[in-house]
């Protein structure tokens, strides 16, 4: 996949969702396959019987229970002692895993473009009905409003966390880890814009590595969204064994540009691997192409019968499908949104 030349980085969330998708979208609400306990009071009803305003049931008194919650009017007809329960609220978190390596930075239109959208939707979504919302990005570049590419890159290079959000690299291979959390309600919107915005994919990652530390530093139980190609010489497997369970219902979502699934390059050509600069001469044949199709299926295909196995949602997209079909079609139908 040849790399997409001046890609355009959007700058403001009208720039990632346009105000007719808000609109819709604004109707959606997160859901999960099990309903989890927060560490905030939320909106989402839960089994567990709470302290809510809303009643739910009656059960019968038994010895250490709260004086205070005995239906007495109960008590007066029946000479019995009944406890009220009340519906518990609770709260769910939503954890968007962001793939920012540079071989998210090719295609027409733009596979990194198409995560960012993704996830803005996503945390929009999270944030309007009062969910917490995080977003951690694996590998790329942070690069905050009022400071250029280049100046970024330098202290990136230097080993420097940028900004509050970075997170220092540890070892010779390792990268920082940028991430935005605890985000909750409609006022956190814009912050949440931003930093997708200040995102630059570069380089490579090592996935396995940062979804350990991710699997280790994240908070509270709900849904997690990985956002990637997947395209990882180390492989995907070890990263979303880290990530799956603990709490989080985990989807993966692949995400794909047109061209990748039907090349349109042809002749003699020499690539480079954009993140470890492998090189490789290629004669671009039909036969080859053919190869090259059958290739691609049966990889995006180890990654579903993988995530399959592990109860994780698996979804494979192009960059080219409208973001609206993704959203009210596709993942509602998987379970992430109602």
């Amino acid at each position: 996949m040849l790399r997409t030349p001046n890609p355009t980085r959007p700058k403001a969330i009208d720039e990632l969702l346009d105000s007719k998708l808000i609109a819709r979208i604004g109707q959606l609400d997160l859901t999960s396959r099990k309903i989890f306990a927060g560490k905030l009071k939320g909106e989402r009803r839960s089994k567990k019987r709470g302290e809510s305003v809303e009643f739910a049931d009656h059960r019968p008194y038994v010895s250490g229970d709260d004086l205070r919650h005995i239906d007495w009017n109960i008590y007066g007809r029946l000479d019995r002692f009944f406890l009220k329960l009340f519906m518990e609220e609770e709260d769910l978190s939503l954890h968007i895993v962001l793939d920012c390596s540079e071989s998210t930075d090719c295609g027409n239109p733009s596979k990194f473009l198409y995560m960012q959208q993704t996830a803005m939707a996503l945390g929009y979504i999270g944030l309007v009905n009062l969910n917490r919302v995080a977003v951690t990005a694996i590998g790329g570049l942070f690069v905050p409003p009022g400071m250029t590419d280049k100046e970024a890159a330098d202290l990136h290079a230097a080993g420097t966390a940028i900004g509050d959000t970075g997170v220092p690299p540890v070892g010779d291979d390792a990268s920082p880890v940028y991430n935005i959390r605890d985000l909750r309600g409609r006022r956190r919107v814009q912050d949440l814009a931003r930093f997708l915005c200040s995102l630059r994919p570069t380089g490579g990652t090592s996935f396995a590595e940062q979804a350990k530390r991710i699997a280790l530093t994240r908070r509270g139980k709900g849904v997690m969204v990985v956002l990637s190609d997947f395209f990882m010489k180390e492989g995907y497997e070890s990263g979303l064994r880290l990530l799956v369970g603990r709490g989080y219902d985990l989807f993966a979502i692949q995400i794909l540009s047109p061209q990748e699934v039907e090349p349109d390059i042809k002749g003699d050509l020499r690539l480079r691997d954009v993140e470890d600069y492998d090189m490789a001469e290629v004669t671009i044949s039909a036969p080859l192409l053919k190869k090259y199709k059958q290739v691609l299926e049966a990889y995006c295909g180890g990654l579903r019968d993988f995530c399959s196995r592990r109860e994780i949602t698996c979804l494979t997209v192009q960059s080219n499908m409208p973001i609206d079909s993704l959203l009210l079609d596709y993942l509602r139908k998987r379970g992430l949104l109602r």
